[in-house]
């Protein structure tokens, strides 16, 4: 294998992993725009607390950088920024065009540059590719060649991570695909399916997101239709999954950067191209929604006990999923601002995230104390570890006489004092 010096532009839940990986195999610049980021990693620290500082200090390779130009000596990079949406939930492509641009500066002839952000198929030579030609006046496979390897990172899981979770690979051609996935077997215990073009790669990725999006608005549809019926749907899931091949699916909030966001990139280009996919679409419609049921539920049953006109609720978790402290489009913030714009008094407590972050950005001022026999109902969105280990008798002491502890989640075993869907 030729001798590579490895560049990682992102240094988030996807750029860290492959960097400090990388960095006990390989030479490795680590760049991120953030200067704080890169001066919180240096002392060891990782905000999203994902990385351990042992795990930092393993990779002897690994610089870390906020100057692009640290990166000019490397010949293979890798690009892992954000791919949001914007308001009308199209594809946002400034993070990506930002790093084109960025890669342009540094990149060389036989260079090899590795998207990793989760795009529609095609995205990567329809759009990064031409990109960075006109930036250098650099080909395309003569000069600089381009692969595609798909993220699989969970954050803040222990279990699943970038060793050995198997690693899909592509390349511009045979050559340089192979190249890859030699690359990437370095640091990837699990192994790797190197695909026959960038655009399955690309595709793989973004139904990988969908699938998962469209199972779980199933799920959260029907509990919608259940309520209804005043049937418990844990109860019929629980039934239902004694069958072998039944899909284990729970209804929930979806949020975050990847099931709530990736699906409109694939019905973005599907659009383009002059068909409106129908089933995608449903599922991303139902989950977005599917908030406005767990507020609506939550102040019918919590009304039915109480005929105060000023309600006092409290949200337990704020991040987009358990045990992270990511709150990127949580749901669990619609939920507050739901609430709010029903004359509810909302308090919400999530003692993962940072809520100096959360009150400059969403101006949400956390409860640093419970406040004893003062909500009238209590919501816990998110299933965070910590919560578990507070328990449900500590939690049910905030809530007035007859409150309602609203679990949907399932996070506690099951009792009749506990309201669930």
């Amino acid at each position: 294998m030729k001798m590579y010096k490895i560049g990682v532009i992102g240094l988030g839940y996807v750029g860290l992993p492959l960097a400090i990986e990388f960095g006990k195999h390989f030479s490795v610049s680590a760049f991120d725009i953030d200067k704080s980021r890169i001066n919180q990693l240096k002392n060891k620290f990782d905000k999203n607390l994902d990385i351990s500082a042992l795990e930092i200090s393993k990779s002897k390779k690994l610089v870390l950088t906020n100057n692009i130009i640290n990166l000019s000596e490397c010949n293979f990079i890798i690009v892992t920024v954000p791919t949001p949406i914007n308001k009308k939930n199209q594809p946002d492509l400034t993070f990506l065009k930002n790093a084109c641009k960025f890669v342009s500066k540094i990149l060389k002839k036989k260079d090899i540059v590795v998207f990793e952000s989760t795009v529609y198929p095609g995205l990567t030579e329809e759009f990064c590719v031409p990109l960075i030609e006109k930036e250098t006046k650099l080909k395309y496979n003569k000069d600089f060649f381009c692969g595609y390897s798909p993220e699989r990172i969970n954050p803040n899981d222990k279990k699943h991570n970038i060793k050995n979770i198997v690693k899909i690979t592509s390349g511009s051609n045979k050559k340089i695909a192979n190249e890859i996935d030699k690359i990437y077997r370095k640091i990837v215990i699990a192994g790797t399916h190197k695909a026959p073009s960038i655009k399955i790669a690309e595709a793989a990725k973004v139904i990988e997101n969908a699938q998962r999006d469209i199972n779980i608005a199933f799920i959260n549809e029907l509990a919608i239709i259940f309520d209804k019926m005043n049937i418990d749907t844990s109860e019929v899931l629980k039934a239902a999954s004694t069958k072998w091949n039944f899909l284990n699916f729970k209804p929930g909030l979806v949020g975050g950067h990847c099931i709530g966001v990736d699906p409109y990139y694939l019905t973005y280009k599907s659009k383009l191209l002059g068909y409106d996919p129908k089933i995608i679409s449903s599922g991303r419609k139902i989950n977005d929604k599917f908030v406005n049921f767990v507020a609506n539920k939550s102040i019918l049953e919590t009304k039915k006990k109480f005929k105060s006109k000023k309600l006092k609720f409290l949200i337990l978790g704020l991040s987009f999923k358990e045990n992270c402290v990511d709150c990127r489009n949580s749901k669990s913030i619609k939920l507050y601002n739901i609430l709010k714009k029903r004359n509810i008094h909302v308090d919400c407590y999530d003692p993962i995230v940072d809520a100096n972050r959360i009150y400059a950005k969403y101006k949400i001022k956390q409860i640093k104390k419970f406040k004893n026999n003062f909500y009238h109902c209590i919501i816990l969105a998110v299933s965070h570890d910590i919560f578990k280990k507070i328990g449900e008798v500590r939690f049910k002491k905030q809530l007035i006489s007859e409150g309602v502890f609203f679990d949907f989640k399932n996070t506690f075993a099951r009792n009749k004092y506990n309201f669930y869907i």
